[in-house]
């Protein structure tokens, strides 16, 4: 399950406005920016992406297709108003992934392996991503059977993936996936795949109020993660509080770590205390202009892992401009498709909350 294996908010604060909408200039309060400036950037990622069937490949890992790829597409489609990527994504994604029988996404699939998918288990945060295009682009794509889809994606994630928290009673949080994270010791959890925005948007869309719920405990938990240092890849809820995870499940702040100052700045939350402790290990970290981290310790800031690719640098830039007092921060670099399928979707992202919620950031 662990797919990068290979290589104190309040929701209050989430702009008015952010609900379900298929758009490529997306519903905000007042004038929205659109997205026309990337349109260039997202047709050359499908170039390099999205096959002829609507498979997205993930080349670094064996070729392999997933919920959480398949999830970010339908995403990106929805945003940028693409019909033709949506039914594409869409149509492959329902006849590969769809195969579990209570509404989740199969978590991967490989043409080489017998069958495609060796593992029913679901990746929640996939599964979320889909869930939320599924909504948005039912109507403006004239594919009302896909909003039936959302909604039933949506019971699946409130009554099969949330779990209480030990520590705290009455506190729900997302598992990452339906089996194998329940432990005698605790609950095993990813903070990566907790995306406030989506989970608050999804459960209000579909009154499922326990994922709002979820969405509201997890921008608290990220905040005790940022008041120690950073939000580990993987952690261990116990009744004592947060422990290590069990042996195999990193506890650096790495590949999957790094998309949380992302989700942040994309949830409104630019503020959130979270994003200016990784501003400050990347300011750190990359102040003799070194390559940037992909995997730090996640009590120290130490860098273990570095990586060349623009859409990591864009995660860099996007938490030094976000965080309060950050000064002029990092730049932004300009998109490229010289990047596996990983960084360069993260890099769209960034692009899309730089335009919409922080104009000064400037690409370059």
């Amino acid at each position: 399950m662990n797919r990068r294996g290979m290589i104190c908010a309040s929701l209050s604060l989430i702009p008015a406005g952010l609900g379900l909408a298929p758009r490529a200039a997306p519903a905000q309060t007042g004038e929205a920016p659109t997205l026309a400036p990337l349109n260039t950037a997202w047709q050359a990622w499908k170039t390099a992406n999205l096959t002829a069937d609507g498979r997205v490949v993930d080349a670094y890992q064996e070729g392999a297709s997933h919920s959480e790829s398949q999830g970010y597409g339908l995403y990106l489609a929805t945003r940028f108003g693409d019909g033709d990527a949506f039914r594409r994504i869409y149509t492959w994604t329902e006849a590969n992934l769809a195969i579990r029988g209570d509404g989740l996404l199969a978590w991967r699939w490989r043409a080489e392996a017998t069958p495609p998918v060796e593992d029913l288990n679901n990746a929640s945060d996939g599964d979320l991503f889909y869930a939320w295009a599924l909504a948005a682009g039912a109507e403006p794509f004239g594919l009302p059977e896909a909003r039936g889809r959302a909604a039933a994606i949506a019971a699946a994630l409130d009554e099969v993936c949330l779990r209480p928290l030990p520590a705290e009673p009455g506190a729900l949080l997302m598992l990452p996936g339906a089996e194998g994270f329940d432990r005698p010791e605790g609950v095993i959890f990813n903070p990566s795949y907790w995306m406030p925005r989506l989970m608050t948007e999804l459960g209000t869309e579909f009154d499922r109020p326990r994922l709002v719920q979820a969405a509201e405990a997890a921008l608290r938990q990220l905040g005790a993660f940022a008041a120690r240092g950073l939000a580990p890849d993987w952690a261990l809820a116990t009744e004592a509080g947060w422990q290590p995870p069990p042996a195999g499940f990193s506890a650096n702040a790495g590949y999957e770590a790094m998309r949380l100052p992302l989700y942040l700045c994309l949830s409104g939350q630019g503020g959130h205390p979270l994003v200016a402790r990784f501003a400050a290990a990347y300011a750190a970290a990359m102040a003799g202009g070194d390559a940037t981290p992909t995997v730090m310790d996640a009590l120290t800031g130490a860098v273990q892992e570095r990586s060349p690719h623009s859409g990591y640098a864009a995660i860099a830039g996007l938490s030094r401009c976000a965080a309060p007092a950050s000064g002029t921060g990092l730049p932004i670099p300009l998109f490229t498709i010289d990047q596996p399928y990983y960084p360069a979707t993260l890099h769209l992202f960034v692009l899309i909350a730089q335009l919409e919620g922080f104009p000064a950031c400037v690409p370059i």
